[in-house]
């Protein structure tokens, strides 16, 4: 089953627009869920580092080793 969708209507600078597509190669739909997916990346990417300093990590790499 395919991840559900909605259809909207957005208001976009097109000099941007133009820039990102010819970036990605892409068309319009591919390039703003690209886009989409980036922010979701960074916010993942930040939340992470917000928990550098609380997370305590030990490894012994003789012990890693096969």
């Amino acid at each position: 089953m395919s991840e559900a969708t909605r259809k909207i209507t957005v208001n976009l600078p097109a000099k941007t627009l133009e820039n990102a597509m010819r970036i990605t190669g892409k068309a319009l739909t591919p390039t703003l869920i690209d886009g989409l997916l980036e922010i979701e990346k960074r916010g993942k990417r930040s939340a992470l580092r917000g928990l550098k300093g609380k997370v305590r990590f030990e490894l012994v790499l003789d012990d890693t080793r096969r």
